[in-house]
């Protein structure tokens, strides 16, 4: 059976940390994005609320003031609504990242897993052949286990924005 050279793992390692640090600045990304968004929010809201200081201040009757907040519901309502859009699309974007580098991890680790059983397979010594049946039909329902739950997962990451 072969085992792992010092050169594997250090290649196995740096493979990790670089994974690692991909995610942390993708992580980093989506959190620069929510807060330029919520900077300009922010600013936008300091302006409106500029704006409607000086409608308020400026109406002649008390009937125009009590009017004022209602005129004001639905672009508050849009702007909501624009708001959730917004912050929903970039932390989509930086899940789908972290879903594209799992679904390359693990496929990876399927590759080396096959790989294992495989060579334990060839050098076997004889009268294993249980042994290594069973690490076969392990293998292969982890795979099973594995497929379902990413294609349920799927499913729900679907629904659910659609419902949005």
């Amino acid at each position: 059976m072969s085992t792992l050279t010092p050169q594997q793992l250090v290649a196995a390692q740096q493979a990790g940390l670089e994974t690692l640090f991909g995610l942390t600045n993708k992580a980093f990304e989506g959190f620069e994005k929510l807060v330029v968004l919520n900077l300009q929010i922010g600013k936008a809201t300091l302006a409106e609320n500029q704006e409607i200081l000086t409608k308020a201040l400026s109406v002649s009757n008390p009937s125009e003031l009590f009017a004022l907040p209602a005129s004001l519901s639905r672009p508050v309502a849009e702007k909501v609504a624009a708001y959730g859009r917004q912050v929903h699309e970039i932390v989509s974007g930086v899940q789908s990242g972290f879903s594209a580098a799992a679904t390359t991890q693990v496929q990876q680790f399927q590759r080396d897993a096959q790989g294992f059983v495989e060579n334990l397979t060839k050098n076997a010594p004889a009268g294993s052949e249980s042994a290594v049946a069973a690490w076969n039909s392990a293998f292969s329902a982890a795979n099973a286990t594995y497929e379902s739950a990413n294609k349920a997962a799927k499913q729900f990451v679907s629904t659910v924005s659609a419902v949005q």
